[in-house]
Protein backbone atom coordinates (compact mmCIF):
# COMPACT_ATOMS: atom_id res chain seq x y z
CA UNK A 1 0.00 0.00 0.00
CA UNK A 2 0.77 3.80 -0.68
CA UNK A 3 1.61 5.34 2.27
CA UNK A 4 0.50 8.97 2.76
CA UNK A 5 3.14 11.60 3.64
CA UNK A 6 3.69 12.79 7.05
CA UNK A 7 1.68 16.24 7.60
CA UNK A 8 5.00 18.08 9.06
CA UNK A 9 5.99 20.74 7.87
CA UNK A 10 8.67 19.07 5.72
CA UNK A 11 6.39 16.82 4.16
CA UNK A 12 4.00 19.43 3.68
CA UNK A 13 6.81 21.42 1.56
CA UNK A 14 9.04 18.79 0.32
CA UNK A 15 12.68 19.46 -0.05
CA UNK A 16 14.29 20.24 -3.59
CA UNK A 17 13.78 17.64 -6.46
CA UNK A 18 16.03 16.90 -8.51
CA UNK A 19 15.02 17.17 -12.10
CA UNK A 20 14.10 14.16 -14.22
CA UNK A 21 15.52 12.32 -16.98
CA UNK A 22 13.23 13.59 -19.22
CA UNK A 23 13.71 17.30 -17.53
CA UNK A 24 10.59 17.73 -16.18
CA UNK A 25 10.22 20.94 -14.10
CA UNK A 26 9.53 19.94 -10.82
CA UNK A 27 8.99 22.50 -7.53
CA UNK A 28 11.80 23.05 -5.49
CA UNK A 29 10.49 24.85 -1.90
CA UNK A 30 11.79 28.72 -1.74
CA UNK A 31 13.35 28.62 -4.65
CA UNK A 32 10.22 27.69 -7.14
CA UNK A 33 8.00 30.98 -7.20
CA UNK A 34 4.99 31.08 -5.10
CA UNK A 35 6.34 27.81 -3.25
CA UNK A 36 6.22 28.88 0.49
CA UNK A 37 3.44 30.51 2.44
CA UNK A 38 4.64 33.86 2.78
CA UNK A 39 5.17 34.95 -0.67
CA UNK A 40 1.54 33.14 -1.80
CA UNK A 41 -0.22 35.44 1.29
CA UNK A 42 1.71 38.14 0.20
CA UNK A 43 0.22 37.75 -3.57
CA UNK A 44 -3.12 37.36 -2.58
CA UNK A 45 -3.55 40.08 -0.29
CA UNK A 46 -1.65 42.16 -2.90
CA UNK A 47 -4.43 40.94 -5.63
CA UNK A 48 -7.04 42.03 -2.93
CA UNK A 49 -5.73 45.28 -2.36
CA UNK A 50 -5.34 46.21 -6.48
CA UNK A 51 -8.97 44.75 -6.84
CA UNK A 52 -10.66 47.13 -3.93
CA UNK A 53 -7.75 49.72 -4.61
CA UNK A 54 -8.90 49.66 -8.54
CA UNK A 55 -12.77 49.81 -7.48
CA UNK A 56 -12.17 52.75 -5.14
CA UNK A 57 -10.60 54.97 -7.89
CA UNK A 58 -12.51 54.12 -10.57
CA UNK A 59 -15.45 55.14 -8.35
CA UNK A 60 -15.81 58.63 -10.39
CA UNK A 61 -14.58 57.76 -13.32
CA UNK A 62 -15.84 56.28 -16.40
CA UNK A 63 -16.04 52.49 -17.00
CA UNK A 64 -13.12 50.99 -19.35
CA UNK A 65 -14.14 48.47 -21.97
CA UNK A 66 -10.81 47.19 -22.53
CA UNK A 67 -12.97 44.71 -25.11
CA UNK A 68 -9.95 43.82 -26.81
CA UNK A 69 -7.42 42.71 -23.63
CA UNK A 70 -9.89 41.22 -22.12
CA UNK A 71 -10.82 39.05 -25.63
CA UNK A 72 -7.19 38.39 -25.40
CA UNK A 73 -6.66 37.41 -21.77
CA UNK A 74 -9.30 34.80 -22.09
CA UNK A 75 -9.06 33.29 -25.92
CA UNK A 76 -5.55 33.06 -23.82
CA UNK A 77 -7.30 30.96 -20.90
CA UNK A 78 -9.32 28.90 -23.20
CA UNK A 79 -6.81 27.70 -25.12
CA UNK A 80 -4.03 27.60 -22.62
CA UNK A 81 -6.08 25.39 -20.64
CA UNK A 82 -7.25 23.05 -23.71
CA UNK A 83 -3.82 22.46 -24.33
CA UNK A 84 -3.29 21.61 -20.62
CA UNK A 85 -5.80 19.12 -20.20
CA UNK A 86 -4.22 17.39 -23.53
CA UNK A 87 -0.81 17.01 -21.66
CA UNK A 88 -2.19 15.99 -18.40
CA UNK A 89 -4.47 13.11 -20.35
CA UNK A 90 -1.76 12.02 -22.59
CA UNK A 91 0.35 11.37 -18.50
CA UNK A 92 -2.31 9.92 -17.03
CA UNK A 93 -4.86 7.64 -19.42
CA UNK A 94 -2.05 4.87 -19.77
CA UNK A 95 -1.27 5.19 -16.05
CA UNK A 96 -4.99 4.35 -15.67
CA UNK A 97 -5.20 1.97 -18.18
CA UNK A 98 -2.16 -0.05 -17.20
CA UNK A 99 -2.66 0.19 -13.29
CA UNK A 100 -6.85 0.61 -12.53
CA UNK A 101 -8.54 3.37 -11.55
CA UNK A 102 -7.78 3.16 -7.66
CA UNK A 103 -4.02 3.06 -8.33
CA UNK A 104 -4.47 5.82 -11.13
CA UNK A 105 -6.25 8.70 -8.10
CA UNK A 106 -4.37 7.03 -5.12
CA UNK A 107 -0.55 5.82 -5.91
CA UNK A 108 1.95 7.93 -5.30
CA UNK A 109 3.32 6.25 -8.93
CA UNK A 110 0.60 8.43 -10.46
CA UNK A 111 2.69 11.39 -9.45
CA UNK A 112 5.00 11.41 -12.30
CA UNK A 113 7.26 14.23 -12.84
CA UNK A 114 5.60 15.62 -16.09
CA UNK A 115 2.54 15.35 -13.92
CA UNK A 116 4.11 17.86 -11.40
CA UNK A 117 5.29 20.04 -14.04
CA UNK A 118 1.80 20.07 -15.19
CA UNK A 119 0.77 20.76 -12.02
CA UNK A 120 2.80 23.36 -11.19
CA UNK A 121 1.57 25.01 -14.85
CA UNK A 122 -2.37 24.79 -13.56
CA UNK A 123 -0.84 26.75 -10.70
CA UNK A 124 0.76 29.22 -12.37
CA UNK A 125 -2.81 30.15 -14.40
CA UNK A 126 -4.76 30.58 -10.98
CA UNK A 127 -2.64 34.22 -10.72
CA UNK A 128 -2.84 35.00 -14.43
CA UNK A 129 -7.02 34.10 -13.48
CA UNK A 130 -6.86 36.51 -10.84
CA UNK A 131 -6.81 39.41 -13.99
CA UNK A 132 -10.18 38.45 -14.30
CA UNK A 133 -10.95 40.43 -11.03
CA UNK A 134 -8.84 43.35 -12.36
CA UNK A 135 -10.94 43.90 -15.31
CA UNK A 136 -14.52 43.43 -13.61
CA UNK A 137 -13.60 46.53 -11.25
CA UNK A 138 -11.63 48.57 -14.22
CA UNK A 139 -15.35 47.84 -15.99
CA UNK A 140 -17.26 48.94 -13.04
CA UNK A 141 -18.39 45.92 -13.00
CA UNK A 142 -20.09 44.43 -9.20
CA UNK A 143 -17.88 42.17 -7.32
CA UNK A 144 -19.44 39.01 -6.17
CA UNK A 145 -18.40 37.70 -3.28
CA UNK A 146 -18.15 34.10 -4.93
CA UNK A 147 -15.99 35.59 -7.74
CA UNK A 148 -13.11 37.05 -5.49
CA UNK A 149 -13.30 34.41 -3.12
CA UNK A 150 -13.30 31.69 -5.31
CA UNK A 151 -10.25 32.92 -7.22
CA UNK A 152 -8.33 33.81 -4.58
CA UNK A 153 -8.75 30.34 -2.65
CA UNK A 154 -8.24 28.58 -5.48
CA UNK A 155 -5.17 29.61 -6.22
CA UNK A 156 -4.29 28.58 -2.45
CA UNK A 157 -6.07 24.93 -2.86
CA UNK A 158 -3.76 24.40 -5.83
CA UNK A 159 -1.05 25.20 -3.91
CA UNK A 160 -1.68 23.29 -0.83
CA UNK A 161 -1.87 20.00 -3.27
CA UNK A 162 1.08 20.72 -5.08
CA UNK A 163 2.84 20.83 -2.14
CA UNK A 164 0.77 17.68 -0.16
CA UNK A 165 0.94 15.80 -3.60
CA UNK A 166 -2.22 14.30 -3.44
CA UNK A 167 -2.91 11.92 -5.91
CA UNK A 168 -6.34 12.64 -6.11
CA UNK A 169 -5.13 16.18 -7.77
CA UNK A 170 -5.17 15.58 -11.44
CA UNK A 171 -8.69 14.29 -11.52
CA UNK A 172 -9.92 17.96 -9.67
CA UNK A 173 -7.83 19.76 -12.10
CA UNK A 174 -9.02 17.69 -15.29
CA UNK A 175 -12.15 18.53 -14.68
CA UNK A 176 -11.72 21.62 -14.01
CA UNK A 177 -9.58 22.75 -17.50
CA UNK A 178 -12.48 21.12 -19.21
CA UNK A 179 -14.43 23.64 -17.86
CA UNK A 180 -12.36 26.12 -18.44
CA UNK A 181 -12.43 25.78 -22.19
CA UNK A 182 -15.89 26.16 -22.26
CA UNK A 183 -16.17 29.20 -20.13
CA UNK A 184 -13.40 31.42 -21.06
CA UNK A 185 -14.39 30.75 -24.82
CA UNK A 186 -17.93 32.03 -23.54
CA UNK A 187 -16.47 34.95 -22.19
CA UNK A 188 -14.47 35.63 -24.98
CA UNK A 189 -17.12 35.20 -27.46
CA UNK A 190 -19.86 37.03 -25.50
CA UNK A 191 -16.98 40.27 -24.93
CA UNK A 192 -17.55 39.57 -29.14
CA UNK A 193 -21.19 40.59 -29.15
CA UNK A 194 -22.21 36.51 -29.36
CA UNK A 195 -25.26 35.74 -27.95
CA UNK A 196 -24.96 31.93 -26.63
CA UNK A 197 -28.30 30.55 -25.09
CA UNK A 198 -26.08 28.11 -22.81
CA UNK A 199 -24.80 30.47 -20.24
CA UNK A 200 -26.84 28.85 -17.55
CA UNK A 201 -25.51 25.11 -18.35
CA UNK A 202 -22.55 26.76 -17.79
CA UNK A 203 -23.34 26.75 -13.93
CA UNK A 204 -25.39 23.54 -14.11
CA UNK A 205 -21.82 22.23 -15.37
CA UNK A 206 -19.70 23.37 -12.67
CA UNK A 207 -21.93 22.12 -9.95
CA UNK A 208 -21.30 18.80 -11.56
CA UNK A 209 -17.54 18.88 -11.93
CA UNK A 210 -18.07 20.20 -7.65
CA UNK A 211 -20.13 16.70 -6.84
CA UNK A 212 -17.76 14.92 -8.46
CA UNK A 213 -14.64 16.41 -7.24
CA UNK A 214 -15.40 15.81 -3.37
CA UNK A 215 -16.96 12.05 -4.36
CA UNK A 216 -12.93 11.55 -5.47
CA UNK A 217 -11.51 13.42 -2.77
CA UNK A 218 -13.68 12.44 0.17
CA UNK A 219 -13.58 9.07 -1.01
CA UNK A 220 -9.26 9.33 -1.52
CA UNK A 221 -9.64 11.16 2.42
CA UNK A 222 -11.71 8.22 3.61
CA UNK A 223 -9.27 5.42 2.23
CA UNK A 224 -6.39 7.21 3.63
CA UNK A 225 -7.50 7.74 7.15
CA UNK A 226 -8.92 4.23 7.74
CA UNK A 227 -6.24 2.46 6.28
CA UNK A 228 -3.96 4.02 8.61
CA UNK A 229 -5.79 4.86 11.73
CA UNK A 230 -9.19 2.28 11.65
CA UNK A 231 -7.88 -0.78 9.59
CA UNK A 232 -11.25 -2.61 10.89
CA UNK A 233 -12.94 -0.41 8.13
CA UNK A 234 -14.11 -1.08 4.44
CA UNK A 235 -11.30 0.33 2.47
CA UNK A 236 -9.86 -0.54 -0.53
CA UNK A 237 -6.36 1.04 0.21
CA UNK A 238 -4.24 3.80 0.47
CA UNK A 239 -4.33 7.12 -0.92
CA UNK A 240 -0.75 9.40 -1.49
CA UNK A 241 -0.54 13.09 -0.43
CA UNK A 242 -0.83 14.80 3.08
CA UNK A 243 -3.21 14.60 5.39
CA UNK A 244 -3.53 18.33 6.04
CA UNK A 245 -3.70 19.50 2.18
CA UNK A 246 -6.52 16.33 2.10
CA UNK A 247 -8.61 18.10 4.50
CA UNK A 248 -8.01 21.14 3.39
CA UNK A 249 -9.15 20.45 -0.21
CA UNK A 250 -12.32 17.95 1.18
CA UNK A 251 -13.40 21.95 2.73
CA UNK A 252 -12.94 24.13 0.50
CA UNK A 253 -14.71 22.29 -2.76
CA UNK A 254 -17.40 21.27 -0.08
CA UNK A 255 -17.95 25.32 0.38
CA UNK A 256 -17.75 25.39 -3.44
CA UNK A 257 -20.47 23.44 -3.95
CA UNK A 258 -22.49 25.19 -1.36
CA UNK A 259 -21.81 28.48 -2.66
CA UNK A 260 -22.63 27.50 -6.68
CA UNK A 261 -25.52 25.75 -5.54
CA UNK A 262 -26.64 29.03 -3.80
CA UNK A 263 -26.23 31.00 -6.72
CA UNK A 264 -27.87 28.84 -9.50
CA UNK A 265 -30.57 28.95 -6.64
CA UNK A 266 -30.85 32.57 -6.50
CA UNK A 267 -29.87 33.42 -10.41
CA UNK A 268 -32.35 30.56 -12.13
CA UNK A 269 -34.84 29.53 -9.82
CA UNK A 270 -35.94 32.75 -7.86
CA UNK A 271 -33.74 35.69 -9.56
CA UNK A 272 -33.64 38.72 -8.05
CA UNK A 273 -33.71 41.45 -10.38
CA UNK A 274 -30.48 42.99 -9.25
CA UNK A 275 -28.80 39.01 -9.68
CA UNK A 276 -30.19 38.98 -13.31
CA UNK A 277 -28.73 42.45 -13.97
CA UNK A 278 -25.37 40.92 -12.16
CA UNK A 279 -24.73 38.30 -14.09
CA UNK A 280 -26.16 40.22 -17.48
CA UNK A 281 -23.26 42.51 -16.95
CA UNK A 282 -20.81 39.63 -16.59
CA UNK A 283 -19.98 39.80 -12.94
CA UNK A 284 -19.52 36.27 -11.43
CA UNK A 285 -16.80 34.45 -13.55
CA UNK A 286 -17.09 30.73 -13.04
CA UNK A 287 -13.61 28.87 -11.93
Amino acid sequence: MMSILPTSATSLFPSACSQSSDESVQLQRGETPLSTWTPVTAALLTYLAVVFGTRQVMKDRPPQRLNTLFRIHNVILSAGSGLLLALMLEEILPIWWSQGTFSAMCASTSWTPRMETYYMINYAFKYLELLDTVFLALKKKPLAFLHVFHHSATAMLCFTQLNGKTSVSWVVIVLNLGVHVIMYYYYYATAGGAKIWWKKYLTSMQIFQFVVDLFVVYFGTYSHFVTAYWPGLPAPGDCSGAESSAIFGCALLSSYLVLFINFYIQTYKAPARGAKKAVANGCVHFN
